[in-house]
């Protein structure tokens, strides 16, 4: 059900989304996803939830296995953008930040799971700087900067903005990663892999 959900939302936004649109989709009744979720902010959230979940596990395999700091780094990057224009995961993000500023729920959940990016790319950075890859000292702040940047690329790729896509995108994290961590350019935060 979550799917679908996200599906839809990602297809037409939250606001045409509608309750018995959304059953019709799914072969149920909308009074039984009223009854599960109450509105279209809960089910915004729990869609968000059950998508960041199972990213969270991926991430997190993905961090911990033996590459080198440079190479998690890159995972982390990749894993962070959006597959495309109108990617699903990413709809969900801005429908979430357009209503956070007005519904504390809303705000709440999304500092819950800002804090598990954050927590993650503090991780491989800290472990960057003891081994002297990267040149930071405010781990931290570092991790911040990092995420406001990627936030931002990320929103134009999922909106389909002129100019913006996947491999751009891609790019543009590396070199202010390399710039942002002190390392001497951006292949030290790249690991040669086949595609975008």
């Amino acid at each position: 059900m979550l799917e679908e959900a996200m599906t839809a939302i990602a297809e037409n936004g939250l606001a045409a989304l509608t309750m018995s649109a959304l059953a019709e989709r799914l072969g149920t009744s909308g009074g039984h996803i009223l009854y599960y979720f109450g509105s279209k902010d809960r089910l915004l959230l729990e869609a968000l939830r059950w998508s960041e979940d199972a990213l969270t596990a991926e991430r997190r395999a993905l961090l911990a296995g033996r590459t080198a700091t440079a190479g998690r780094l890159d995972r982390f990057l990749r894993m962070y953008l959006p597959k495309g224009a109108r990617d699903p995961r990413w709809m969900l993000w801005i429908e979430l930040w357009a209503r956070a500023g007005s519904n504390e729920q809303l705000r709440a959940a999304q500092e819950e799971l800002d804090r598990g990016w954050q927590e993650d790319l503090e991780a491989v950075l800290s472990e960057g700087a003891a081994q002297q890859h990267f040149a930071i000292e405010d781990v931290p702040g570092r991790a911040g900067e990092l995420l406001a940047l990627l936030d931002g690329l990320s929103t134009r790729v999922a909106l389909g903005q002129r100019g913006a896509d996947r491999r751009a995108a891609l790019a543009s994290a590396r070199s202010a990663a390399a710039l942002l961590l002190g390392a001497a350019g951006p292949q030290d935060v790249r690991t040669p892999r086949p595609g975008p």
